[in-house]
């Protein structure tokens, strides 16, 4: 049974290997969903909340990503981008990889043994990162319009270039093995975009265990086997990911932050704040606004 979150059809055919494409309007694609092909995306413009498994990140421009078959992500463009005065755009470009159009044998021709093996191997998500990072975009931006064996060559040169490159960086710690229905996928989404935009208000256990249909002990169990984390830590990294944001681009206090970000205890702020990145909300703010000045 393969898993369903959301299932989400990549418009090509089935006969098609790579296909690019170029995302262009006010936010992304704001449900969490999955599908069988590889990701590559390139974010060109735009900002906002990366969730892709059991990892939850900023993403901006510039910033590079490779997903594996089947990982549940939602790049949430952040709250700005929903508002309808919104004049900013979200760009990304995006090269979907379909193996499956290969069959059993292609893979194992010794010419593409090792890529398959490769292929067979890598589980997850990745951040694409340095001078891998850079090819990889030139390469990117070059692609529309290539067509027939071109298009493949280019294809596997990038494929060859993410196996071969050092600058992949493993997002995810826990990559769940167990199938899920579609009901369950439907209700994780649908939880997942409850939290990702209720994050800042007083979100209790019993109203998102409600919205999933389950009791507050199912939901739990639900929610910690599909994530990794209980979903208290995952509400509190939401909050905390936000209140960085805002540390960053905002001149409210660090009181105003933390009431703004969801948590309505300065000092329990503080805590988790440390907790999940390593510093101090004002020592955060103070090294991230001194990296500017540098």
């Amino acid at each position: 049974m393969a898993r369903k979150i959301i299932s989400f059809q990549i418009p090509k055919s089935n006969k098609e290997f790579v296909r690019f494409q170029i995302d262009s309007r006010k936010h992304f694609y704001e449900k969490l969903h999955q599908h069988p092909q590889w990701q590559l995306t390139l974010v060109v413009e735009g900002k906002g909340q990366l969730m892709v498994g059991d990892y939850l990140g900023r993403f901006g421009p510039g910033d590079m990503f490779l997903f594996a078959s089947n990982m549940p992500h939602v790049f949430r463009s952040d709250a700005a981008y929903f508002e309808e005065s919104n004049e900013k755009l979200s760009i990304s470009y995006t090269l979907f990889f379909d193996f499956e159009v290969f069959g059993p044998s292609l893979l194992e021709l010794d010419e593409l043994s090792e890529l398959g093996k490769w292929v067979s191997q890598v589980k997850g998500s990745y951040k694409v990162l340095n001078e891998t990072k850079e090819i990889l975009g030139e390469e990117m931006l070059h692609f529309k319009g290539v067509k027939g064996l071109e298009k493949l060559l280019r294809a596997l040169k990038i494929l060859k270039l993410l196996k071969d490159s050092p600058n992949l960086t493993n997002l995810n710690q826990y990559i769940s093995e167990r199938d899920y229905t579609e009901t369950e996928g439907k209700r994780m989404g649908k939880v997942m975009n409850y939290i990702l935009t209720k994050s800042h208000t007083g979100i209790e256990l019993s109203e998102v265990a409600d919205m999933a249909h389950l009791s507050k002990e199912a939901f739990c169990r639900f929610f910690k086997d599909r994530t990794g984390k209980t979903f208290t830590a995952f509400l509190s990294q939401v909050r905390v990911h936000q209140a960085s944001q805002l540390l960053m681009e905002s001149d409210l206090s660090i009181a105003q932050i933390a009431y703004q970000s969801g948590f309505q205890n300065l000092s329990y702020f503080n805590r988790v704040f440390k907790r999940i990145q390593g510093e101090s909300p004002k020592e955060y703010r103070l090294r991230r606004l001194s990296n500017l000045v540098d």
